[in-house]
């Protein structure tokens, strides 16, 4: 019994520690390992603002290509470093130790980012960057407070500031509204994330597709033979439909005679 309940508080401990630990409410995505597109746009995404510093070791680059439809030569033009050859892993020229110095720990490395925090976790933190210049890097986030790690996507989304508006009121996820007037109802809020405008180089909507497929593209490399498993797997289920079939009509022709 006590085992037992030990054992259930550190899967819930487990679970906080993936969730953050910071009680902001996550935005729920669902993401598609089979969307080519996607995954190709996440991948750019990545090589250009986040492989300078997060490492993909676990995943090597020629993998990358077959499974997201990119010829080798196209691959090694554009998005290899030039360093690196097909067949190597995804690993980073920065160093450990120097990396550490700079930014207080290692950047850590993005394979399996997804499988350990959640898809919803790394894409609500992507986008609740926000300015504190208490902060050594000038940056704070809602998700992950004292981070850290520099907005690396600033220049696509703009400046975030915390500010205090009169937002509309929510109760699980909804907007509640006035029974008479059919208004929403308004208080004042503060800690609410604002761009400043024109800080940006994307719209709102445009940034959060970018994060989307950089997101959908992390999921991936997370489980890069998810999308085979899942195509197998229907192939499964319809060999057993059809093996119940027979396997029925044999039992009836086995059972006929017997009473």
């Amino acid at each position: 019994m006590i085992k037992g309940i030990l054992l259930a508080l550190t899967l819930v401990s487990g679970a906080a520690v993936a969730a953050g630990g910071s009680g902001y409410p996550l935005e729920h995505i669902d993401t598609d390992v089979t969307d080519q597109p996607s995954l190709q746009r996440g991948l750019a995404t990545y090589s250009q603002f986040c492989a300078g510093c997060h490492s993909m070791e676990y995943q090597r680059y020629e993998r990358t290509a077959n499974d997201l439809g990119i010829s080798n030569a196209l691959f090694e033009e554009h998005l290899l470093p030039g360093h690196k050859k097909i067949g190597d892993l995804g690993t980073i020229s920065m160093p450990a130790d120097a990396a550490g110095e700079w930014f207080g720990a290692p950047p850590p490395d993005l394979t399996l980012v997804t499988r350990k925090r959640g898809n919803d976790w790394v894409y609500t933190y992507l986008k609740t960057f926000y300015t504190d210049p208490s902060r050594p890097l000038g940056v704070n986030n809602l998700v992950f407070p004292k981070v850290g790690m520099p907005h690396a996507l600033q220049p696509l989304q703009g400046e975030q500031r915390l500010v205090c508006t009169n937002a509309p009121v929510k109760e699980n996820g909804v907007v509640k509204t006035d029974p008479l007037t059919g208004n929403p109802i308004l208080e004042d809020q503060c800690g609410v994330l604002d761009v400043v405008e024109g800080s940006g180089q994307l719209s709102a909507d445009e940034y959060d597709r970018v994060i989307y497929d950089l997101v959908n593209y992390m999921a991936y490399v997370a489980e890069p033979s998810r999308a085979q498993s899942e195509r197998l797997g229907i192939y499964v289920l319809l060999f057993l439909f059809v093996f119940f079939i027979v396997a029925y009509l044999l039992k009836r022709e086995y059972w006929k005679d017997v009473h």
